[in-house]
């Protein structure tokens, strides 16, 4: 499977913000920087959560952009499911007018047993879980010299 471009940064995006949740409202140009993604990018992604209500905007000069519910309670499947739209629609008819036996095996072996194992697995992914993963790999640059 293969999760396109805007679904990577979307994601990454939403856990630096379910990182710095208590920050408050966070700007996409502050994300861009942090993370290296290009501000439009984001920005079209970020439309594309806002509408499935994963993030609010606030407005004014302290605005941004904020998780519209906490980290343990946004999944990998909802963050995906809202920026892939493709990825998770089912997979459309090959061989069924002329061979109906072979596409119910495909079907119902095949396809559907995959789409449901993705989808319970990227539910059982929480930004929380994400979040504490990307702490695990943290470079610790808090070194400490003794004289």
């Amino acid at each position: 499977m293969k999760i396109s471009a805007k679904g990577r940064y979307g994601l990454a995006a939403m856990i630096y913000m379910a990182k710095y949740t208590e920050q408050g409202a966070i700007t996409i140009i502050h994300m861009s920087e942090q993370l290296g993604i290009s501000k439009v990018y984001l920005e079209q992604t970020f439309s594309l959560l806002k509408r499935a209500g994963l993030v609010t905007s606030i407005k004014g000069a302290q605005g941004g952009y904020q998780l519209a519910r906490m980290p343990m309670q946004i999944t990998a499947f909802d963050v995906l499911s809202a920026i892939e739209i493709s990825l998770f629609e089912k997979a459309d008819e090959t061989v069924g007018e002329n061979a109906p036996d072979i596409e119910a095996a495909m079907q119902l072996s095949a396809f559907e047993p995959l789409d449901k194992a993705v989808e319970e697995n990227l539910k059982k992914i929480s930004l929380y879980t994400l979040v504490h993963e990307a702490e695990k790999h943290q470079k610790n640059t808090n070194y400490m010299f003794y004289i």
